[in-house]
Order: C-alpha cells, then structure tokens, then sequence
C-alpha cells in the first residue's frame, strides 16, 4: 500500500492526549490517513544542534494478534544522534555512520532510519537545513525483535525534537509506517509500540487508528526473550502464511485475541499467557521455519511460563513469567531446548515491559 508524502489532507486530532491517565475501560484512540500530511506550513527552526534519541524492541503478534497487537521491551533498541550539518545539502539527510551491524546501506532512501527521518523532515517542511545522522543498532537483523521498527522510530523522534517537538505520535507513527511498508511490509504492530511504549491494538488500517492498552503499573510483567544463531527474514515469513483460513480457525483465533487484550487490560498474567500461547493461523506455519522452536515453547510452558509464542515473524521465542528468578530458569531451559531440538545456540534475555517508547536521550542546545 503506497503512502504519499505530498498530501492535502489535514492531520486528524487524537481524541485522547496521551499524556492524560489511560483508563482500561476506555483505551486512548488514535486515528489517523494513510497519507503523509504537510503538517507544518511555516518550516520550524532547529532548537537544538544536536539529537541523541533512543527507540525500544519490540514484540509483534503476541499470539493470535497477528499484524493488529505489539508491545515494547525495556533494555533492548536502538539508538539515533542527528545533527545539523552544514555540509549537507539544505532538505536532505545524510547517514553518516552506522554501528553495530555491517549489513545495512548507508544510502537514506534505502535504511529503515532514513526513511523515516526524510518522512519526518518532509511532515515538519524542512527545506533549510542538512541534516547528519549516526545510526547505533542494539537489535540483530531479522531477530523478530522489531529491528527495523526500532531504527525508524528512533529517527523521527530524533528529527521531532531536533525542530522542537511540532508533530504529535500519530504523525511519528505515519513516519516510521513509510519506511515499514518499504522494509517488512505495512504493519504497524512494531512501529507503534516502539513510538508509544507499552502494549498497542492496531484497531484499523484504514483508516489507521491505534489503541493504547495500559498493563497495570502496580503488576509485574517479564518477557523471557530467546534468540537462536539463526536468521528468519519477516518477508520469508510472511510469505508462508496461509491466503486462506478456515471459519472454526477464525473464530478460535478471534476469541483469543479479545481475551489477550482482557488480561491485559486486568493484569492476568495467566489469562494472558494462555491466550499468547493458542495461536492456530500463524505460528503452525511459522513454527516448522525454525529448528527446534516446537520444543522451545514446551520447555517453557514445563519450567512454569505462563505462555511461549514466536516474537514477530522470528526466529526470537518470547515466554510471559512474574518474577526475573523465574524468567532466568525458564530462560535456560528454553536455549537448551533449542541447542537440543533445533541444533541451535541461542541467548537468554529477561525484560520488563517498556511503557515509554521511543525517546529523546540527549541533546545539544543552539
């Protein structure tokens, strides 16, 4: 689905500012166009010299949520410093460095940060400026940790702020989508949990319309991530879905989707598990492409996790427990069930929900 930069459409007010106190009987809506509004008409002066933001991972799908629910993930992301560079021309960005990983272009018009910060500059009208960016990847390609997501959120907040915070989240999260819909396709389940932090139901494509779901603050939640040495492209993956589906499978898919996005509104870790764990459409498709995650999800659901889905398309595994010392077992029984069953090495992450998103770490005043 093409997004147009140059749009005459008008940006759409949230109907809830999400700085107000969310409620779980009525999560915040978010509604915005596909198009890439013009949202400034007077271009905006840069407030700072310099930018450092960072963006979390995040965990797509969550089960039967395929393409519609994420969460963000604290400790794990990316990060982006952008400056004002005179040496660039004025309108245009240029990626200066990137590290952490050697396989991604430095051409802006092909990197995931690129995209999203010149979809960003375009928003705010800046066409006096160059702009210089540094590109520091904390998430592995192709990890299912939202890796793409977390470098194009990271860029359009860093863009946002350098010109003094003009655009609201749903423009960030129209950015970030134009460089989505390049990278993995157009799903919105990583790039708007990384903007918005926390848990996010993607309501409606079209027009996009975001829910924030708020987990209770006073409750714990820990996601045991796991990462084998293996690589599961998101395009790959999602070419081995189904086109089809059956009516039973629908409806079964359905009604636990409605019940995830209950435990998480009520902070049931059970009820959220179970329902993260019954997926019958996506991951029996997906399960087989990754040696040994069929034994990884029982090892967790036998070390006492509430519930073991595939994060994203893969091939990370992510299990729901209570308590760090409880994630650290089940952790180890999940890489060695992956060395067992697939022959793979993999890493054990345990990690708290992130409730910020994407954010502004450092800066440079004028």
């Amino acid at each position: 689905m093409a997004i147009c930069f140059l749009s005459p459409l008008k940006a759409i007010t949230p109907t809830t500012s999400l700085t107000t106190s969310l409620n779980p009987k009525k999560p915040n809506i978010l509604r915005c166009n596909f198009s890439l509004p013009i949202i400034t008409t007077t271009e905006p002066e840069p407030v700072f010299t310099s930018v450092r933001s960072f963006a979390p991972a995040t965990v797509a799908n969550l089960g039967p949520g395929f393409d519609f629910l994420g969460c963000a993930v604290d400790g794990l992301g990316d990060f982006v410093s952008l400056r004002v560079d005179p040496s660039v021309h004025p309108g245009e960005l240029s990626i200066s460095d990137i590290s952490g990983t050697k396989n991604l272009s430095k051409n802006p018009l092909n990197n995931c940060a690129g995209i999203a910060a010149i979809a960003t500059m375009k928003m705010l009208n800046i066409r006096s400026v160059g702009l210089s960016l540094s590109l520091e990847k904390g998430l592995p390609l192709g990890s299912g940790l939202g890796s793409s997501a977390a470098s194009a959120a990271a860029a359009a907040v860093a863009v946002n702020e350098l010109f003094g915070r003009k655009l609201e989240v749903k423009d960030l999260v129209l950015a970030g989508l134009e460089s989505e819909a390049k990278v993995s396709g157009y799903h919105a389940d990583n790039i708007a949990p990384a903007i918005m932090g926390g848990f996010v139901l993607i309501r409606s494509y079209d027009p996009l319309e975001l829910m924030s779901l708020q987990f209770p603050v006073e409750k714990d939640l820990i996601f045991v991530l796991v990462s084998p040495d293996f690589e599961a492209p998101t395009k790959k993956m999602r070419a081995a879905l189904p086109a089809e589906i059956g009516m039973s499978h629908h409806v079964w898919n359905c009604s636990q989707a409605g019940a995830l996005v209950a435990s998480v509104l009520q902070g049931d870790l059970v009820g959220l598990g179970k329902a993260l764990s019954s997926d019958k459409i996506v991951e029996p498709k997906r399960a087989p492409l990754i040696p040994g995650m069929v034994g990884v999800k029982k090892a967790a659901l036998e070390a006492g996790a509430f519930g073991c889905t595939i994060s994203g398309a893969g091939p990370t595994a992510v299990a729901v427990v209570d308590s760090e010392d409880r994630g650290v077992e089940v952790g180890e029984r999940m890489v060695e069930a992956f060395w067992k069953e697939g022959n793979l090495k993999a890493v054990a992450m345990v990690k708290r929900l992130d409730r910020v998103g994407a954010r502004l770490v450092g800066s440079v005043p004028r």
